[in-house]
């Protein structure tokens, strides 16, 4: 895909906020940016988040990408605000069958040597955040790197691969297969229906809590690990152990549910892990 193929918003809309004093004494300004460009189903859609700020994709119809992007700046004078805000927000980068959006500020001395070869020294690093609302095809693959900040997915089948640093993370899967990990946080996994058409699951977190929801009548050859501090809560009851020798702890399941298959994995190092079984009749 090529930039001329961008549509309905050729031109990326900016629009500014009141500025504000926050409560270290910088100035604080709002500004939205928004972008939608087409895309074909099956590709693949590249995030590179900020280092702090949420991350919300949501699967639809259209056979596009709708990009909302509220960015956050702080600076001591509204001069300096100026500054950054020229070079602060996201790029996309297109290609056929993959398209990468990617987040710049003041963190990015690569992109500020092409963008302002005299940006002041004493403005890189200031703090900055950027949330995003992304809208894609509900058949595409996904590539998600986050710093610091919330991620939400659903409505998307297709193969995922996300890293977060910290996160608060709630995937709601339809199909596909994905492969996750994150640093510190939460991240709640849930898998709707036993008719998902999923391929395979290994969601990792190194630090926090994982809460797993699973419908009734899930086939999945099932591994359940914590490596090294904490606990799990099992409440689903259609795991049966795989072989005769492995046994269910507090700490390892290693499980078959219905006909088994789709490999689902999920790791915790530190923390809790709460199996939890919905569809099942009262």
């Amino acid at each position: 895909m090529k930039t001329k193929n961008v549509i309905l918003l050729a031109a990326i809309v900016i629009s500014f906020s009141i500025a504000v004093f926050g409560q270290n004494g910088y100035v604080k300004r709002i500004t939205s940016k928004s972008d939608r460009l087409d895309f074909g189903v099956g590709g693949t859609l590249s995030v590179i988040g900020a280092p702090n700020g949420s991350i919300r994709i949501e699967g639809w119809a259209n056979r596009e990408i709708e990009i909302s992007a509220e960015i956050e700046i702080q600076a001591r004078s509204e001069a300096d605000l100026d500054r950054i805000s020229k070079v602060t927000g996201f790029v996309t980068d297109e290609s056929l069958g993959r398209t990468g959006i990617v987040s710049v500020g003041p963190h990015d001395k690569t992109y500020l040597k092409k963008m302002d070869k005299k940006f002041p020294k004493e403005l890189l690093g200031l703090p900055f955040k950027i949330d995003y609302i992304i809208k894609v095809p509900r058949y595409c693959d996904l590539e998600i790197d986050g710093g610091k900040g919330s991620l939400h997915v659903a409505g998307v089948e297709g193969n995922m691969k996300i890293n977060y640093l910290e996160s608060d993370a709630k995937i709601e899967l339809v199909g596909g297969g994905i492969l996750a990990t994150i640093g510190i946080g939460t991240v709640d996994v849930t898998i709707p229906t036993r008719s998902w058409r999923g391929r395979f699951a290994d969601v990792q977190i190194a630090s926090g809590s994982m809460n797993l929801n699973l419908p009734t009548g899930l086939n999945a050859d099932f591994d359940a690990v914590i490596l090294r501090t904490g606990k799990i809560e099992n409440g689903f009851k259609g795991f049966v152990p795989r072989t005769r020798r492995d046994e269910f702890t507090e700490k390892s399941i290693a499980a078959k549910s219905g006909t088994g298959a789709v490999p689902l994995k999920f790791t915790v190092g530190d923390g809790t892990m709460k199996i939890s079984e919905i569809g099942r009749p009262s």
